[in-house]
């Protein structure tokens, strides 16, 4: 039996507060250290995108968001090396609770930062995320035949 392709998946939170996303930096966790990213992490199985956003909010930023409050808008299928993952773009413009940092052991700032005005140092394909989210763009790709990885 031939074994098929698998990809790692993740979701990602644009959270806005007004035109402001939530931007985390990276600390101690071996990938894009010191560059700013958006709360995320792997779906675990079993569990929905949504349901993945859900949890993932809680355990990064300690709020409290309702699945009906989560909006899918971006797709990204990407290139890293030789991996490829699949990552889901989450909107959230609503929660319950302060948003704080509930590990300090890998992310050392929080900051709201307006989407078209980013630090320099905000990891390539979270801000291409970023743009295609701001025009509308439902799907791309990254890091594919030249393009910026």
């Amino acid at each position: 039996m031939t074994r098929r392709f698998t990809a790692p998946v993740a979701v990602h939170l644009l959270m806005f507060r007004g035109e402001e996303v939530l931007l985390l930096r990276r600390r101690n966790t071996g990938y894009e250290d010191g560059n700013y990213s958006v709360p995320a992490g792997h779906l675990d199985g079993g569990e929905t995108v949504k349901e993945a956003a859900v949890r993932e909010a809680r355990e990064e930023v300690g709020v409290r968001i309702d699945p009906e409050d989560v909006s899918l808008v971006h797709v990204m299928h990407r290139r890293e090396g030789k991996e490829e993952r699949i990552d889901f773009f989450a909107e959230v413009r609503r929660w319950e609770g302060e948003v704080v940092n509930k590990e300090p052991e890998k992310c050392d700032d929080l900051r709201w930062s307006g989407s078209d005005d980013l630090p320099e140092n905000v990891i390539p394909y979270i801000r291409r995320a970023l743009e295609c989210h701001r025009k509308g763009i439902w799907f791309d790709s990254f890091g594919f035949d030249g393009q910026a990885k």
